[in-house]
C-alpha cells in the first residue's frame, strides 16, 4: 500500500525553520530581544514571532536602534505595528549616544554609529541574544555568518571562530559578557520575503511601493531630498516615481525607479533583477568590498 507523505511548500519550510530557531533561542537564552526597524525583513520577523509564541506575549521586547535619520513613513509604521501587537518597544537612540559623547558624528551617515548604540543597549538591558533580519543573499559578509552568530564580551565578531551548525542543532551556550546574534531569515532570499509578505497579507510602509518623491542623483543612486540630505553642486532635485527595496538611514539609502504599486508587481520586479537590494541601494556598502565585514567585526548587526 502506498503511503502518502505530505510535503511543505518552500515558504512553509522556511517558516518552520525560522519558528524553530526563535523557539530555540527562547528556550536556551535568558534575555533575548528582537531588533525591529519597520523594514520588510523585520516585519516578517514579527509575524514569525507571532507564529512561534501566540496567543501568549513575546518572551522578549522589541528594539529599534534609531539613527534619527529615518523615513517618516517607516517610523509611523513602526510605532503603530508594535502598539497593535501590544508588545514593548525599546528605542535605542544614536542621537543620545552622540549627545553623551559615546559616539562622534563623522559625515552625514550615522549608520556606523549604530554599533555603539546597539552594544550599549545590549549591555544596559543585559540582553544575551538579539534577533536580526539579515539574510545570506544580501551581502558576502552576511553569507559567511551562522544562524547563531556569537559575539565576544566586547560585542565583536570573529568570522573564523564560528560554531558548526549541523542538522539544525544550535549551540546557545555563552560565557559571561558574551552574546549571540540570531538570524532566523538567513536561508531566505529577497524573493522569499516578498512571497511570504504576499502569502501572509502583511502590511508594509508605503515607501516599499511605487510613489512620487523628490529625489536627486548622486554616484548613480537616487536619494530622497530631506532635512539631512540636499543636492550638492551640480546636482538637481526632481520628482521621480520610485520605491525602496530596503530602508535605513535616509542619507545612504537609495531608491529605484519603479511602477510596482502592489506586492505581485514587486515580486515580478524582484524576480527579474540581478542586483541585491543592498548592492543597488546602500551607499555604505560601496566604500569597499569588505565594508560590511569590517562593521560586523566591530559589533554591527
Amino acid at each position: 500500500m502506498e503511503i502518502f507523505t505530505p510535503t511543505l511548500s518552500q515558504l512553509r519550510e522556511l517558516e518552520a525553520e525560522s519558528v524553530h530557531v526563535m523557539r530555540e533561542v527562547a528556550a536556551e537564552l535568558e534575555r533575548p530581544v528582537l531588533l525591529f526597524s519597520g523594514g520588510k525583513d523585520s516585519i516578517v520577523l514579527l509575524r514569525l514571532a507571532e507564529k512561534a509564541f501566540r496567543p501568549g506575549p513575546f518572551p522578549f521586547p522589541v528594539m529599534h536602534v534609531d539613527t534619527g535619520h529615518n523615513f517618516p513613513e517607516v517610523i509611523e509604521f513602526r510605532d503603530r505595528r508594535v502598539e497593535e501587537l501590544g508588545e514593548q518597544l525599546i528605542v535605542a537612540s544614536v542621537q543620545e549616544s552622540i549627545d553623551s559623547g559615546r559616539a562622534i558624528e563623522q559625515g552625514l551617515s550615522r549608520n556606523r554609529l549604530q554599533t555603539v548604540t546597539l552594544l550599549d543597549a545590549i549591555a544596559e538591558h543585559k540582553f544575551d541574544a538579539a534577533f536580526g533580519g539579515a539574510r545570506r543573499d544580501e551581502e558576502r559578509a552576511r553569507a559567511k555568518e551562522r544562524i547563531f552568530s556569537f559575539r565576544d564580551a566586547h560585542g565583536q565578531w570573529d568570522p573564523r571562530a564560528q560554531r558548526p551548525e549541523l542538522w539544525n542543532l544550535y549551540n546557545g551556550a555563552i560565557g559571561p559578557g558574551e552574546s549571540v546574534r540570531v538570524f532566523p531569515l538567513s536561508n531566505w532570499t529577497e524573493l522569499d520575503i516578498w512571497r511570504y509578505i504576499g502569502a501572509e497579507e502583511l502590511e508594509l510602509p508605503s515607501i516599499y511601493f511605487a510613489h512620487e518623491r523628490e529625489v536627486f542623483e548622486r554616484d548613480g543612486m537616487l536619494y530622497a531630498v530631506s532635512e539631512w540630505l540636499q543636492p550638492g553642486d551640480g546636482e538637481t532635485a526632481f520628482t521621480e516615481r520610485v520605491r525602496y527595496r530596503t530602508v535605513g538611514d535616509m542619507t545612504i539609502t537609495g531608491a529605484v525607479r519603479s511602477d510596482a504599486t502592489d506586492v505581485d508587481a514587486v515580486i515580478a520586479e524582484t524576480a527579474a533583477t540581478r542586483l541585491t537590494e543592498r548592492g543597488a541601494t546602500r551607499a555604505d556598502d560601496r566604500t569597499s568590498e569588505a565594508a560590511m565585514e569590517d562593521r560586523k567585526r566591530e559589533g554591527y548587526f
